[in-house]
Parts: structure tokens; C-alpha cells; sequence
């Protein structure tokens, strides 16, 4: 068997000191993500947070810069994520559209809201990706290269 990582994509959007999250149904329960999802084949990883924001928040969003690039294993399933998560703007939104399918709702969460709920995140990434935001980290897109 070839072991390779689930590599996934997630939009830090803030907003008026509130941030974007999807409640989801999940194996695990219902938990908290920010709009998030897989790369999938011979889509770009800016590409792929714009169409999983969309498909998860009904909103548009510009990514801007890169917030971080994170390793995570979770053990309760033998799984490995990598996860590139990007900031940047709502440019629009579809409020009639369909959410995918598990996506219960989107809210709006300040730091303290989503600390106290950290319970019910689908990953330590949702709270570290906000934390890294909140410090400033920010890296420009021009780090990434896609060859198609």
C-alpha cells in the first residue's frame, strides 16, 4: 500500500472580528471548519479554497495570501492532512445556493466563541489557522506553483 496524505485546502475569512466557519455533519459528530476540502486532480490549491468555499459558505472569496501550511495526523482514524490555508476577501455571495452535501449552516465566530467551542472543531487546525492569522502570519501566493 503507498501511503500518501489527504491534501486539503481551508479560507481563514475574518470579518468585523468574526471569522467564517461551517457547521458539518462529520463521522465524528457535528463540528466546526472553516469552508474546507480536498485538492482534487489537476486543480490548483487557489483554485481548489475558491470552489471549496463556495461549494461549503455560498460565498466568493479572493485568497490572498497564504496563512500557513499545516501537517497534522489525526490518530483516531490513521489519517494524514496537509493543509494549506489562505486569507483573503468575499468578493460576492449566492444566498439560495445548495450547500455540499453534510454542511449544515455557516456562522460567524469571534476568537473567544470559537476558543470556547474548540471542543466541537473538526481539527486543531481550525483555532491554530485562526491563532496564526491573528499573529499576522502571511505569506504571498507567489510561494506556490502550479504546473498544469
Amino acid at each position: 500500500m503507498i501511503w500518501k496524505p489527504h491534501v486539503t485546502v481551508a479560507a481563514v475569512i475574518e470579518q468585523n472580528g468574526r471569522f467564517l466557519l461551517v457547521e458539518e455533519e462529520t463521522d465524528d459528530g457535528i463540528l466546526f471548519n472553516q469552508p474546507a476540502g480536498h485538492l482534487d486532480p489537476g486543480e490548483s490549491l487557489v483554485t481548489a479554497v475558491i470552489r471549496e468555499t463556495l461549494e461549503e459558505s455560498a460565498h466568493h472569496f479572493q485568497p490572498e495570501t497564504l496563512v500557513g501550511v499545516y501537517h497534522w495526523h489525526q490518530t483516531a482514524h490513521d489519517r494524514t492532512y496537509l493543509r494549506f490555508a489562505f486569507t483573503g476577501n468575499i468578493t460576492g455571495s449566492e444566498p439560495h445556493r445548495i450547500l455540499d452535501a453534510g454542511i449544515l449552516r455557516t456562522v460567524w465566530q469571534t476568537p473567544e466563541e470559537m476558543r470556547a467551542l474548540q471542543t466541537r472543531h473538526r481539527s486543531p487546525l481550525v483555532m491554530r489557522c485562526v491563532d496564526d492569522y491573528l499573529t499576522g502570519t502571511r505569506y504571498p501566493l507567489a510561494l506556490l506553483t502550479h504546473y498544469a
